[in-house]
């Protein structure tokens, strides 16, 4: 069963909608016990990393999910999801969990924010060491939905697998082993988001 993690923030339901319409067994929790037996997890968002993380850290999640994830437990980062897996974000100046090295930034004030639409993402799957089986069927430069004022600059290259531009270049895909990041909504990304989506079902995961 693949878990759908529950910390106060996120599109919980059109995740758990989009993977019931996929035919794939769910559950949204925020239960550790069912977390931890979960076959794959998912780290939705919608909302300010600062009380992303104070949600986290207050329920002992944190701690939850680094563990899961350095077992090997396949996860995937949506949006806000995909930004607490780094370093730290600017967004309330906050710590988040570490996974990826690199911060999360605020887009210049030269460009409209929220970036609120679609937005091209272009695969790197040929520069990078990650080898990606859960973008299989996915054409490059695709189109996928956004709602973001920040972005993610990951320090090692090598896990940027899809980039979009919105005024300036920005990490929009990131794997490392186990760990897949996204920082569109594939759930609301029309036919290429359910396909990502049911690659991340099928249990096709990264290896790096």
């Amino acid at each position: 069963m693949i878990v759908i993690i529950d910390y106060g923030v996120g599109n919980l339901a059109s995740v758990k909608n989009a993977l019931d319409k996929l035919g794939a067994e769910s559950k949204i929790s925020s239960d550790p016990l069912v977390i931890k037996k979960a076959k794959a997890l998912i780290l939705p968002g919608v909302g300010a990393a600062g009380q992303g993380m104070k949600n986290l850290k207050k329920s002992g999640l944190d701690k939850v999910l680094v563990g899961e994830i350095k077992k090997g437990k396949p996860f995937l980062g949506i949006c806000l999801g995909m930004q607490l897996l780094f370093e730290k974000s600017e967004e309330g100046n906050v710590n988040c969990l570490g996974i990826f090295k690199g911060q999360v930034k605020k887009f210049k004030k030269m460009r409209k924010i929220p970036q609120i639409g679609w937005n091209q993402v272009k695969l790197q799957v040929q520069n990078s060491k990650c080898k990606v089986q859960n973008l299989q069927g996915v054409p490059n430069n695709s189109f996928f939905y956004f709602v973001n004022s920040y972005y993610c600059l990951p320090e090692d290259k090598d896990t940027i697998i899809g980039l979009t531009d919105y005024g300036e270049e920005f990490a929009s895909i990131v794997v490392k082993k186990n760990i897949i990041g996204v920082q569109f909504h594939p759930e609301k990304s029309g036919q290429v988001g359910f396909k990502l989506l049911e690659n991340f079902v099928k249990g096709d995961t990264y290896v790096s």
